[in-house]
């Protein structure tokens, strides 16, 4: 990959993981409700699901299953679901205590990674940077080494940066009304992507 193909890259990468989106969101929720040091668990689990997705787009399995109508429109609803019972969730229990202690670790890293594993976001960007940046007459492989680095580099600051600007709001919501209405209007954007992600057509068909 020459410098300029990876400078694109790394651009087009930027813009993909700061865009918000359910990822983000729970990162700024899991910094608010949770220490630090335990929020990035779920920084942690982003950078899991990432690092199986760039493997998977290699191997072309993402775009095998993007192609497949009936597989994608499976996921997607479950995937719609299970956004929408997150949101509808943290929505009822905004005015519940953080249940900062009662959140083993195991349950934040995996709850991250099913939201960042059904997030409709990822397939369509990881297809994008295949299908743009990926050199045919070039070693897979080969690729792979420039590639993978700097996705996860990119990942890791963007998603600290949302981890850390919640824990700055959590800090900040002093006021219960206030921390309250910022925890229903986190719940309210996981009801909004479950929704689109529900109406969302496959990339297949968008192509």
């Amino acid at each position: 990959m020459s410098f300029e193909a990876w400078t694109i890259f790394a651009l087009f990468w930027v813009v993909f993981v700061t865009t918000p989106g359910p990822n983000a969101v729970n990162c700024i929720s899991n910094g608010m409700s949770l220490p630090f040091p335990k929020a990035m668990l779920g920084v942690l689990a982003i950078l899991t699901q990432a690092s199986a997705f760039l493997i998977l787009s290699a191997l072309g399995v993402t775009a095998l299953i993007a192609a497949s109508p009936t597989g994608f429109f499976i996921v997607k609803l479950l995937g719609a679901g299970f956004l929408i019972w997150v949101g509808i969730r943290g929505w009822m229990n905004a005015a519940k205590p953080a249940p900062a202690s009662e959140r083993p670790a195991r349950h934040v890293y995996f709850h991250a990674l099913a939201v960042a594993a059904i997030n409709p976001k990822s397939v369509a960007g990881y297809l994008a940077a295949f299908s743009q940046f990926v050199q045919p007459d070039v070693p897979i492989w080969q690729q792979m080494g420039v590639i993978m680095p700097t996705a996860l580099i990119i990942t890791t600051l963007s998603y600290t940066g949302f981890t850390l600007l919640g824990a700055l709001m959590g800090k900040a919501a002093l006021g219960a009304v206030f921390n309250i209405w910022v925890r229903r209007v986190m719940a309210t954007c996981f009801v909004i992507y479950g929704v689109l992600l529900g109406a969302s057509s496959s990339p297949a068909a968008r192509g």
